[in-house]
This record gives C-alpha cells, structure tokens and sequence, in this order.
C-alpha cells in the first residue's frame, strides 16, 4: 500500500454515514446551510473530501439525510393522547427542534426523496388526524395550516432580536420607546410601555396562537 493509500484508509478510520450527517447538521447549525460543503465538512472530519462520498453520493443526498435527523429529534403525536394534545405536543416539539436547527426551518417540507424518519413523521401525523374523525381533505387542511402556522412562527422568531421576556423589556425601555414620541405614535407607545411593565413574554405567542388553530379545526372534525 502507498503512503497515500495509508494516509486515506486513516482519514477514513471512524467514519460512516451517521458521524458525516451529524458533523453536517452541527456545521450548519453553526453557520447557516449556506456555508455547508463538502470539502468543508471533510475538513471538520479531518477527511479527505473524496471520501464523503464514500458515504452521500451528492451534496442533495446530505441535505435529505440532514433534514431526517432533525424529523428523528421531534416528537411524533401520541396515539394514547387526543388529537389536540397530541398535535399540540408535536407542534411545541417542532419549535422547539427548529430553534436549535434554523438552517432547516426552509428544507422540511422541500425535500423530494424523504428518508425514513421523515416518512415516520408525516404518517403519524395523518394518521392522528385520520383517526381524530378528520376526512382525508380536512386531515391534508389540517396539516397544512398547522405547518404553517409552526415553521412560519419558528421563521420569525429565528429573526426576532431577543430570546427572552428580560431582553425583550430591556430593548422596550432602551431602544423602543425612545423612537415612540406619545404625540406622533400614542397606541405604539402605550403598547410598549404597558407590556414592559406587565413582563409580557413573547415565548407565550407560540401556544397563544397555536391553541387557536387547534379550536378553529375542531369544528371540521366534528362536521366531518
């Protein structure tokens, strides 16, 4: 065997296709899917960049074995709870898996061959709904709406510039209510300075509104 050949068969000691999906989910939950390459993430195993693909075919085959183990990390709904517990749980669950993978908030619901625990995901959803009393076109309603309501939070939220009740009342007092003259912005003004005093915690928004959606769709389960 050439020195070469030893230097890779070495590089390739301790490798498999979970330990490159995982370094890959913790590159890109460090810098964005944007700066996410093999030759990058070959780096970060101490690899050659050849090998990877010893274990994904393509950078496509990384992102769906990426977006599978996030799927694996949340919550499947419960079939011993009923529904609106069990979508609850899973819906919390989503948010909370997105706020430490933000990368993948986008690639969910994007990829065209879904691995395992992706698949395992999106039926035990429909089957949730499905043996809620849902019809299959209310089920798919469902389904959709919730997504929308949970990625479309965890998007926003991604981008909100405070994490907690605390920060949030310090930028109300230190950044926001300087730029709200009463005279010019009255109702901005009274809002921000009526939630600092109350400690209001935007964290409380996510099931605010969840529980909302989940009461609107009762009555379409109940019809159907």
């Amino acid at each position: 065997m050439s020195a070469r050949e030893e230097r890779e068969v070495a590089s390739d000691a301790g490798l498999s296709k979970r330990r490159v999906v995982v370094e890959a989910v913790r590159l890109a939950d460090r810098e964005g899917v944007a700066g996410l390459s093999m030759r990058r993430l070959a780096g970060e195993l101490d690899a050659g960049a050849m090998t990877l693909y010893r274990y994904v075919a393509s950078k496509d085959e990384l992102l769906d074995a990426m977006v599978d183990l996030v799927f694996e990390e949340i919550e499947l709904p419960s079939e011993e709870s009923d529904w609106q517990s069990a979508m609850r749980r899973r819906a919390v669950s989503t948010r909370q898996v997105l706020a430490g993978h933000p990368w993948a908030i986008g690639l969910l619901e994007s990829r065209t061959s879904p691995g395992p625990a992706n698949l395992r995901h999106h039926e035990a959803v429909t089957a949730c709904l499905r043996r809620a009393g849902f019809t299959v076109v209310m089920a798919t309603h469902a389904n959709w709406l919730l997504d929308s309501y949970v990625y479309g939070f965890a998007l926003q939220e991604a981008g909100l510039p405070f994490d907690t009740a605390d920060e949030f009342a310090d930028l109300g007092e230190g950044v926001y209510l300087p730029q709200l003259p009463p005279d010019e912005f009255p109702y901005l003004n009274e809002s921000a300075a009526a939630l600092v005093a109350a400690g209001y915690d935007p964290a409380e928004e996510f099931t605010f509104g969840l529980d909302l959606v989940l009461a609107a769709l009762e009555p379409l389960r109940a019809s159907a």
